[in-house]
């Protein structure tokens, strides 16, 4: 089951929402009774700001030749320009967008929830659980994370949590997996 919701007004609520936060948002994205989000950790920033410098600086170079190839070399300022406001728009929500990931392990299911502009709540039932897996590209091999990803056979969910210490993703996909078999329905 998955639910989305636009957040323009509460961006900041993605953190445990204050005692001003209003009801009904509050109410939709808490996690289940009894527990709190899990948090991601920092360097998820780190890696976030890193693929968008190494996607930048390739788009600007290609960009600024062709443009000066094509249009002059007044028109190269331009694509570099177009870059350079988008890598700094990555660089300043890294933070953001990371914060707003956070997890909690209910009873019967395992919640999720992202977002900053759209917030999503995912909630996975233990028993529909096909696949944990732990992935970890060699950037987030290099910054000692890894991401838990949780398969189903719903193919729309995007169950995944990133940034995770590579120790923390191990014992949580280990937890899930065991999960998963307890309350396993047998699909």
């Amino acid at each position: 089951m998955e639910f989305a919701a636009s957040d323009s007004e509460h961006r900041e609520e993605h953190r445990e929402p204050g005692p001003g936060a209003e009801g009904p948002t509050r109410e939709a994205f808490a996690p289940p009774e009894g527990t709190e989000w899990t948090r991601v950790g920092g360097r998820l920033d780190a890696y976030r700001r890193a693929v968008a410098a190494a996607v930048a600086l390739p788009c600007a170079v290609v960009g600024a030749v062709l443009a000066w190839l094509w249009l002059g070399p007044q028109a190269a300022a331009v694509p570099v320009a177009a870059v350079a406001a988008a890598f700094a728009a990555a660089w300043f929500t890294a933070g953001p967008a990371r914060r707003s990931w956070g997890y909690a392990e209910g009873p019967t299911d395992l919640y999720l929830t992202y977002g900053t502009a759209v917030r999503q709540l995912v909630v996975v039932p233990y028993g529909r659980m096909q696949v944990v897996d732990v992935t970890a590209d060699l950037l987030e091999q290099a910054l000692g994370i890894a991401t838990v990803r949780v398969r189903t056979a719903a193919t729309t969910a995007d169950t995944r949590i990133p940034g995770l210490p590579l120790d923390d993703a191990v014992v949580l996909r280990d937890r899930l997996a065991a999960r998963s078999e307890t309350f396993s329905t047998g699909l």
